[in-house]
């Protein structure tokens, strides 16, 4: 394996899930890293330049070189991400919320840090994913993390129900995600699409001072009232 060339570093950099202080939920290292970092990648610029500011506030604003990339960002654009570490300067990856890289767009920039021979290194930070996992009483050996449902009702249904095939079949916790808007709409979905002894974990608002996390059977489900609109969710069933 050759060693990495005399490159800049690409430095994954987590952020807070929410509105929630910094120093709850994340290690002294993300600050020390922003703090030698003056180019970044990422998905929102002024949620960025506000996470900056939060965890270094004496750091120069009018410093930062921000790219910005998300679903519209233009495949042309890469290179010029990648140019700052090709000319020795580091670079930081932050997602809009959580782990860059995982559910995110970032993920291109990692592939091309690799193909370039790059050193990529991930930080710790919360992962809404796996806090929920860890949180559901589900398998946490045997997991699958399938993104967003199909907004077709009858193509939603056919996934559900393939979910919940694979999960009796290979003891597999399925999980996935909604656009918040669309929370309380899932639900309604969830609870006449599958069988009633499907367990369901609804974790929302993870690591913030409203954080709801609970795993019912869909049967108890349907006894229970939650209001999810507008709060990040991870959604994730298990069948027995």
């Amino acid at each position: 394996m050759k060693p990495f060339s005399f490159t800049g570093k690409l430095y994954l950099i987590p952020t807070t899930l929410g509105e929630s202080e910094v120093n709850d939920v994340l290690p002294a290292t993300i600050s020390r890293t922003i703090d030698f970092i003056s180019d970044f990648v990422v998905e929102n610029e002024k949620t960025a330049r506000k996470f900056i500011k939060q965890t270094n506030p004496e750091k120069k604003q009018s410093e930062l070189r921000i790219h910005v990339l998300n679903k519209r960002t233009e495949e042309t654009e890469f290179a010029d991400m990648i140019k700052p570490m090709l000319e020795g300067r580091n670079v930081g990856l932050m997602s809009e919320a959580g782990c860059p890289g995982v559910a995110d767009p970032g993920a291109v920039i990692v592939k091309l840090a690799h193909e370039k021979g790059i050193q990529v290194i991930p930080l710790v930070g919360p992962s809404s994913i796996l806090l929920a996992l860890m949180a559901s009483g589900m398998n946490g050996q045997q997991f699958a993390f399938n993104g967003y449902l199909p907004i077709d009702k009858s193509d939603k249904k056919s996934a559900l129900k393939n979910f919940e095939k694979l999960s009796a079949d290979k003891d597999q916790s399925q999980i996935f995600i909604e656009t918040p808007y669309r929370n309380n709409k899932l639900i309604e979905d969830l609870l006449s699409m599958l069988l009633p002894d499907t367990r369901l974990c609804i974790a929302a608002d993870i690591t913030l001072p409203t954080e709801f996390i609970r795993t019912l059977k869909v049967s108890e489900w349907k006894k229970a009232t939650v209001d999810l609109q507008n709060r990040p969710a991870i959604f994730i069933l298990h069948r027995p």
